[in-house]
């Protein structure tokens, strides 16, 4: 089956249409490469908490042990012509482009598999993902689109990873989580004071509040691969 060293450990697979016997039986060494990168990922409790803006530090780990890999950024354009008669007179009928951040090629004939890694990303990012994949699978660019994301796993066992992180470090104010990087707004920061006052326990309304915010974060789908 596919990806089993993946789902050993966790992760959550999602392969549709014929992607998995495409995967399987024409490029089996993409399989090894996404296992290879993923089975060796590890994302501390203190980036989590951290979040932030900019790329995750696990993302930037990912991307550069694929691009070790041969999973380089490719521009792929698409431009359909109509040519009258004389093949001096053609006229340029639509030119499309997409750029993707990892690409690579197997097999005999070159079969391609673009892969982008949307960890923290809301529902219109994978829409315009999922787009592409499809416009240059239509037009026999490439032969599987995959997605990385979050799974529901993680999701899942968030209150209890913090909750374990936030009674080890025995913080009980958000001043002192500013040591680990993780700097609420001004309107979090007051949902935060407010819940701890009327339970009267800190740690879980931050808690509470932490994974409320990060849900806000999440497409509401699952991506092509997950």
């Amino acid at each position: 089956m596919l990806f089993d060293d993946l789902k050993a450990r966790g992760f959550d697979v999602l392969a549709l249409h014929h992607a998995e016997a495409i995967i399987t039986h024409d490029m089996p060494e993409a399989e090894k490469d996404i296992d290879r990168v993923l089975c060796s990922l590890e994302i501390p409790i203190t980036e989590l908490v951290a979040g932030g803006g900019g790329e995750a530090q696990g993302t930037q780990r990912m991307r550069r042990a694929l691009s070790d890999l041969g999973w380089v950024k490719r521009n792929i354009g698409i431009r359909k012509t109509v040519r009258w008669d004389d093949e001096s007179d053609e006229q340029v009928v639509a030119s499309l482009s997409h750029e993707i951040d990892h690409v690579k090629t197997f097999g005999p004939m070159n079969w391609a598999i673009a892969l982008e890694i949307e960890w923290n990303n809301k529902d219109p990012f994978f829409d315009r993902d999922l787009e592409n994949f499809k416009r240059l699978h239509a037009e026999g660019a490439i032969s599987v689109g995959a997605l990385i994301t979050r799974g529901e796993s993680l999701h899942r066992s968030m209150r209890t990873l913090l909750r374990r992180f936030i009674d080890q470090k025995g913080i009980d104010a958000v001043e002192a989580l500013g040591e680990f990087g993780y700097r609420p707004t001004r309107r979090q920061q007051d949902i935060i004071e407010r819940a701890a006052k009327r339970s009267g326990d800190f740690r879980q309304a931050w808690v509470d509040a932490f994974v409320r915010a990060e849900s806000d974060q999440v497409a509401s789908y699952p991506a092509a691969l997950k």
